[in-house]
């Protein structure tokens, strides 16, 4: 049976792993850019999974981690321009590629919607890599929709 939870430090090997796998869609993506590393040290995690501004949650299965989905809590109540709303913003999902089609991304992304309502968020945001068609698609049949588009001019 599976749940979805908060990261635990005992967690940090598994997740450790899946941002390996992330870690090379993109940087295979924009090679340019990303350098094949995992994004945060043993440390790091630890730090984020204790911070309540920065929620990450885990679909364990048997004591496996099938996959994982890190967020962060913004609160706009500060900002001249914007409304003074709260945002969940979804800075990383990954599914393990032997589980990847079997709606692990679907629960993982529900879990974050039901938790960003529990918690008073207007919405929840996040950014896809150009190029990543299957991240792109997931989100969209997830009902997302662009809210902006960040644009570049690559100067080699």
């Amino acid at each position: 049976m599976s749940q979805i939870r908060r990261a635990q430090p005992q967690d940090i090997p598994q997740v450790l792993h899946l941002l390996e796998q992330v870690n090379l869609i993109h940087a295979n993506l924009r090679p340019d850019l990303v350098r094949v590393t995992t994004k945060y040290t043993d440390e790091q995690l630890a730090e984020i999974f204790q911070n309540d501004n920065t929620p990450v949650f885990v679909l364990e299965q048997e004591g496996n981690i099938l996959g994982y989905v890190f967020t962060e809590l913004i609160d706009h109540s500060g900002d001249h321009m914007l409304k003074p709303i709260k945002e969940l913003y979804i800075d990383d999902l990954c599914v393990d590629e032997q589980f990847r089609g079997q709606h692990v991304a679907t629960q993982l992304y529900q879990y974050v919607i039901g938790f960003a309502r529990q918690i008073g968020c207007h919405n929840v945001t996040l950014n896809v890599w150009e190029g990543n068609d299957n991240a792109f698609a997931f989100y969209k049949a997830m009902g997302m929709k662009p809210q902006k588009t960040k644009l570049e001019t690559v100067l080699d």
